[in-house]
């Protein structure tokens, strides 16, 4: 396969790469990183590095819009938000090439981040209105004190993201921030900063304010400190070990922040699991994006009852996966991202084998795929001592167990410092709610890996433990990028002794009106 074929020199899914890297927070003599398609390892574009002395560039020059971009009414913000929904549709099938280019994944995994953009613009334009609007509250003296809740933007917001889903985690994060009147610096992930790049500038095409949305691409290492260092917010979405160190800085610098962090999510399959739409769901859950997806499925846990006939459907259905390279329908699963990750999946998958793990489907590259491609893999007899059991391996393996129960398999599965996502598949929905309750994860799908939590943008999603801190999605997701300002107003009389009464008459005074209002039922 080739990049670009018959495509002019600086053309990449039909999209004038130099044009995306013009946008970058650079130097016209800075040195350059080289994207590379997972696909091929042949070249996509040079992108420029960003410098300390860029970065601050980026923030000053993002301030300055965003003073006017505040000025601006939550409807006129949300009419370019639902212009760029309109615009990022119209080139759909560009968008989709990029994503596939940049990341390996199979298209049907790059049309499933691209669908999340859409939902995300679409529900936050449309709520965002309602949700910003003045909030009255009761005052401590009802109808003499008036009192109003105000939301302001928190300013600029610092989003670092992630290379496994480079639409969706550097856009829909912004989509709520900007909403709220905030200003963005975003740094993508070097290996795959050409998809940030296009749905920024689809962001300006729509109609975003110049300078309100800067762009700074190099080392995590150098320029995450400094991004926290000048942001009044920070959305992270990476690895617990990075989150860790930024949370760490946040507090110093007494800024809050939202992380979406590293996962070892559990399937749980009960007793009464319908066998055969079980197995279907359960190859999406955890080969979506060849495993390298925050709330892809690890683990599962398998009731002995079934755990036979289930194991027979679902090693059956993964043997039968279509892997194929290159832009276009018809894989099951794409590549890895890159040498690194590679060696990540096979040094578990070849761990656990040497410490007895049997394999039933896949363990093995597939060179002759791609030079990234590894095989599906489902482990069997997977212990505590295995990378593979505790470690996020964030790849196309998972470890089967089978449970006599499903006290053992809730105790099993909320064994781990991580608590991202979960699945539980069964018949019986109302028991499904009661074990979903006790399984300690920010959101649980049942007869579902991930996508109907994900899905339903309205809805808060996020991690418990390791797994993170705050919530994108929902009402949460769009206010933690403002700060909430009381106005009270106080009329006719004064919140002090008056009407003649001294000190402890006006405190026995007030202590009788405050009984009397709760025998009112008044809050």
């Amino acid at each position: 396969m080739t990049i670009a074929p018959d495509k002019p020199a600086g053309l990449v899914a039909g999209i004038d790469t130099k044009s995306l890297v013009a946008q970058v927070v650079a130097s016209p003599r800075a040195e350059t990183l080289t994207s590379i398609s997972p696909f091929t390892l042949e070249p996509i574009g040079e992108i420029p590095i960003s410098t300390a002395e860029d970065v601050e560039m980026a923030f000053e020059t993002v301030r300055r819009a965003q003073k006017r971009w505040a000025q601006w009414t939550p409807k006129e913000r949300a009419r370019v938000i639902l212009r760029f929904h309109d615009i990022m549709l119209e080139n759909r099938s560009a968008s989709l090439d990029l994503i596939q280019l940049e990341t390996g994944k199979a298209r049907s995994d790059a049309s499933e981040e691209f669908l999340d953009v859409l939902l995300t613009s679409r529900h936050y334009a449309r709520v965002a209105p309602a949700k910003l609007k003045a909030v009255k509250h009761r005052g401590v003296l009802p109808l003499l004190t008036v009192v109003s809740e105000i939301r302001h933007a928190k300013g600029v917001v610092g989003v670092i993201s992630p290379w496994n889903y480079p639409l969706t985690l550097a856009v829909s994060d912004a989509i709520p921030a900007l909403l709220a009147g905030n200003g963005i610096v975003l740094k993508p992930d070097s290996q795959t900063a050409f998809t940030a790049l296009w749905a920024v500038r689809l962001l300006r095409e729509a109609g975003i304010p110049e300078g309100l949305v800067q762009v700074v691409v190099g080392p995590g290492s150098k320029l995450g400190p400094m991004i926290v260092d000048n942001s009044d917010y920070l959305m992270f979405t990476g690895s617990t070990a990075v989150g860790r160190e930024l949370a760490e800085r946040c507090g110093r610098n007494l800024i809050g922040c939202s992380m979406e962090l590293g996962g070892k999510n559990a399937m749980l399959v009960l007793a009464d699991a319908d066998v055969e739409r079980a197995s279907e769901i359960a190859v999406r859950a955890c080969f979506s994006n060849a495993g390298q997806l925050c709330i892809s499925m690890e683990r599962m846990y398998i009731n002995e009852k079934i755990y036979d006939a289930f194991v027979e459907r679902f090693v059956a259905r993964v043997k039968a996966m279509t892997l194929k390279a290159g832009v276009g329908w018809g894989s099951d699963m794409g590549s890895l991202i890159s040498q690194k990750q590679f060696d990540t999946v096979q040094g578990h998958v070849d761990d656990a084998v040497a410490k007895g793990a049997k394999v039933l489907a896949g363990g093995r590259a597939r060179p002759d795929v791609g030079p990234l491609y590894y095989e599906p893999t489902v482990l069997e007899d997977v212990t505590r001592e295995m990378r593979a059991c505790i470690q996020e391996t964030f790849g196309p393996v998972v470890s089967l167990y089978k449970v006599q129960n499903d006290e053992e398999a809730i105790d099993r599965a909320n064994d781990t410092e991580y608590g991202l996502n979960a699945a539980v598949l069964t018949r019986d929905t109302k028991h499904g709610r009661k074990v979903a309750a006790r399984l300690r994860a920010g959101t649980v799908n049942i007869n579902e890996g991930y996508a109907s939590a994900w899905g339903t943008t309205s809805a808060p999603m996020g991690g418990m433990g390791a797994s993170g801190i705050g919530r994108r999605h929902g009402t949460e997701g769009l206010l933690k990028y403002t700060e909430s300002q009381t106005v009270a107003v106080q009329r006719l009389v004064r919140i002090a002794p008056q009407f003649g009464m001294d000190d402890e008459q006006w405190g026995h005074f007030m202590a009788l009106s405050l009984a009397a209002m709760k025998k009112m039922g008044m809050s």
